[in-house]
C-alpha cells in the first residue's frame, strides 16, 4: 500500500510564505508524477501545480509567479514553496501522485489527506 503524507500547512499572514511537503511511503516502487491540488471552502478542488519526474513542471494561473514546485524522484517527495500568499489562497492543499507499487506494473493514483493553509491577518 502506498501513502502520501503532507506537512507544512498552517496560519500565515498575507504576503507571507509557507513550504508544503509531500512524501510517498509504503510499498512504492516509483512515481511518475506528483501534483498539488487545493480546495477552498465552498469551492471545487483545483489543480495548483504538477511535476513529472521526466522533467516537466506545470503551474496553474493561481500559482504562477508565486509558487515553486520541486521534487526528488529518488525520495518520492515534492515541495511546494508558496510566497506572497493571499487570503484567497486559503484552502486545504492535497497531494496527488501517479505511482507503481513494488512488484506490480500498474500505475495508479493516490491522494493524501490534505493540509490546511490559512492566510489571514
Amino acid at each position: 500500500q502506498v501513502q502520501l503524507v503532507e506537512s507544512g500547512g498552517g496560519l500565515v499572514q498575507p504576503g507571507g510564505s509557507l513550504r508544503l511537503s509531500c512524501a510517498a511511503s509504503g510499498t512504492i516502487a516509483s512515481a511518475e508524477a506528483m501534483r498539488w491540488y487545493r480546495q477552498a471552502p465552498g469551492k471545487e478542488r483545483e489543480l495548483v501545480a504538477a511535476i513529472w519526474f521526466s522533467g516537466t513542471i506545470h503551474y496553474e494561473n493561481n500559482a504562477k509567479g508565486r509558487f515553486t514546485l520541486s521534487g526528488d524522484n529518488a525520495r518520492h517527495t515534492v515541495w511546494l514553496q508558496m510566497s506572497s500568499l493571499k487570503p484567497e489562497d486559503t484552502a486545504v492543499y492535497y497531494c496527488n501522485a501517479d505511482v507503481r507499487e513494488l512488484g506490480r506494473a500498474t500505475l495508479f493514483e493516490v491522494w493524501g489527506q490534505g493540509t490546511l493553509v490559512t492566510v489571514s491577518s
